[in-house]
């Protein structure tokens, strides 16, 4: 798949930083985040549903979800929910993404291996990002250990680029992660990207244009758009805020 690089919002609600004049209505976290992607549409590439966000909600939060879905419309929705399981649990996980939800693409874990992510791979004009090496610090207790002289965020990458797939297959990788970024590019040129820390994580907007160079990837942005201003102003912010990521 050819995606355009570039701006990738995350809806990350939070309900201690929606303006408190929304908090005053039924659905702030459905009017807040509607007005957010208005705003910032002719910005943004694509939007990140990151589940938990959502779920901590409970009922009214799941519902938020699908609205927001439905609000995206045509935009290029990414659910970021790190899917990893097996058998019926990893089909069912499957079709709540891509039949339910209709997202253009999935995050998955790999870690019991291809069996958690065949269920995704079957899907066709769908692309699945699996994780390979990430932006957190715990990072480092698994996806440097040595195996076999290869990092093991190095065999997942291979052995999942060998996996049967009708799916288009991605990698998510910390923004931050600028060398291991570019020995992937010169191995993978054409394999999309999923890149997670600008921001409030650490990695710098310079680190995304370098980590986007020679190859289609997405960088995704949270809190710095959402929460660019609390007061009535917000959703002008936002797109302001926006207008500062582009590449």
């Amino acid at each position: 798949m050819s995606l355009k690089s570039g701006l990738c919002i995350s809806l990350d609600p939070d309900i201690r930083r929606i303006p408190a004049h929304l908090m005053r209505g039924e659905q702030p976290i459905i009017s807040f985040l509607t007005q957010v992607i208005h705003s910032t549409r002719r910005f943004a590439s694509a939007y990140k549903i990151n589940t938990a966000f959502f779920e901590q909600y409970g009922r009214s939060g799941i519902e938020a979800m699908y609205r927001i879905r439905e609000e995206l419309g045509e935009s290029y929705c990414i659910v970021d929910a790190k899917r990893g399981d097996i058998g019926n649990s990893s089909d069912a996980y499957a079709r709540a993404i891509f039949d339910d939800l209709k997202a253009d693409a999935a995050t998955v874990s790999p870690y019991m291996g291809r069996d958690s992510a065949e269920a995704f791979l079957k899907y066709e004009n769908k692309l699945v990002y699996v994780l390979a090496l990430t932006s957190n610090p715990g990072a480092s207790d698994f996806q440097f250990l040595n195996v076999n002289g290869q990092p093991l965020y190095s065999v997942v990458i291979e052995r999942a680029m060998n996996w049967d797939r009708s799916a288009d297959l991605g990698f998510v990788f910390g923004a931050n992660r600028l060398e291991q970024i570019a020995d992937f590019r010169i191995a993978h040129p054409n394999v999309p990207l999923l890149l997670p820390g600008i921001g409030a994580q650490g990695a710098t907007l310079e680190s995304a244009k370098t980590a986007n160079a020679n190859g289609p990837a997405f960088f995704s942005v949270g809190r710095e758009i959402l929460y660019s201003s609390d007061g009535e102003d917000f959703a002008e912010q936002a797109a302001r805020a926006a207008s500062r990521f582009l590449l």
